[in-house]
């Protein structure tokens, strides 16, 4: 279901920054700090990729193509958690969704073009 509130895609140049986030309702997730999450991407006729995880105890993984790229974070206290991207690269340009136990984000588009 859709529960998480997800924001911070747009337009970016090659070689740009973006931050997105993705905030847990305090009336849904009584404790924040329990699940894991992350986000998952996907581009228009390709297969949904992991992007990046976080489990309760901030432990982190990231799939190969951004590794190095991108960092995700959590603050278990506001129950948001982050994903930095820097270095974008234009094989990067996709719908973003968070995730956190079995609850989505909306999606955020996030295009990466000179």
């Amino acid at each position: 279901q859709v529960h998480l509130v997800e924001s911070g895609g747009g337009l970016v140049e090659p070689g740009g920054s973006l931050r997105l986030s993705c905030a847990a309702p305090r009336t849904i997730f009584s404790v924040f700090s329990v699940y894991d999450g992350g986000w998952y991407r996907q581009a228009p006729g390709k297969e949904r990729e992991l992007v990046a995880s976080i489990s309760s105890n901030k432990i982190t993984e990231y799939g190969d193509s951004v590794k190095g790229r991108f960092t995700i974070t959590r603050n278990n206290s506001r129950k948001i958690m982050y994903l930095q991207m820097n270095s974008l690269k234009a094989e990067d340009t996709a719908v973003y969704y968070c995730y956190l136990s079995t609850s989505w984000g909306q999606g955020t588009q996030v295009t990466v073009s000179s």
